[in-house]
């Protein structure tokens, strides 16, 4: 899984570094198909219930899952990018934010808290914990910021398949569900907006909006539980040094 992680986050460095004004979310998708193909890996998403492409591009206020078109990105549009690999028969799935060119002051500072929300939950990934545990770090930590936390969309384990179990809420008590054991593998989310935590669907049938038409923010991780603490297994954060706004 770390191998298919390593491409994850290659891929992820690769499609922010081509993000750029003019350019479509449907080029972008051809980089990340071709690069993910020459490291012998395969999209995870592409075919995925008839999902068509190979990451997710979801501007502005789309949240997640946004299928890449011809949408031409503009200077300060706000990005998120949502990339899974299968490699070997394991997958690693992993989710950055970014903006296009100089950020505004509500965007630094959701991109901010959103990656904050996601630090807060590493932190909790060792064995021992609840689930609960991590869910309440990521709420405690946006909330705190004053943004919204999606609640009706989740993360999840991942192994041989995407979506494995546990559910992965961003939000609710600390000590509660499922205890935290050596060698579980969590994808963990934080989805996040500046108003309201409400989304809703759009007419394509994938893309999720705040509902409120506020900008959203998504940060992801795929993080082993081991017997040395949390593993980020999708490392995109060593690999390139990121301008995250305090």
């Amino acid at each position: 899984m770390a191998r298919a992680g390593r491409v994850v986050a290659a891929t992820l460095d690769l499609v922010e570094e081509r993000a750029a004004p003019g350019v479509t979310l449907a080029e972008l998708d051809g980089i990340a198909e071709e690069f993910i193909g020459s490291h012998g890996g395969v999209p995870t998403f592409k075919g995925y219930r008839g999902y068509p492409g190979s990451i997710c591009a979801s501007p502005n206020a789309m949240v997640v899952h946004g299928i890449p078109g011809p949408y031409a990105l503009a200077p300060g549009d706000l990005l998120s990018i949502d990339v899974g690999v299968t490699l070997d028969g394991y997958v690693a799935d992993s989710a950055i934010t970014f903006t296009i060119g100089e950020p505004s002051p509500q965007a630094a500072d959701l991109i901010s808290a959103c990656y904050e929300g996601l630090e807060a939950a590493i932190v909790q990934c060792h064995a021992g914990n609840r689930l609960g545990d991590v869910s309440h770090a990521v709420q405690t930590a946006v909330e705190a910021r004053g943004f919204g936390v999606v609640r009706s969309l989740v993360g999840h384990g991942v192994g041989r398949n995407m979506h494995e179990d546990p559910q992965i809420p961003n939000y609710g008590p600390p000590g509660k569900r499922e205890l935290l054991e050596e060698g579980m593998v969590l994808a963990v989310e934080p989805m996040t907006t500046a108003g309201r935590h409400m989304v809703r669907m759009g007419d394509d049938g994938w893309a999720i909006y705040s509902q409120d038409g506020s900008v959203a923010a998504h940060f992801e991780f795929t993080i082993a539980v081991t017997a040395d603490g949390p593993r980020i297994l999708t490392p995109w954060h060593e690999s390139k040094a990121r301008v995250v706004a305090a």
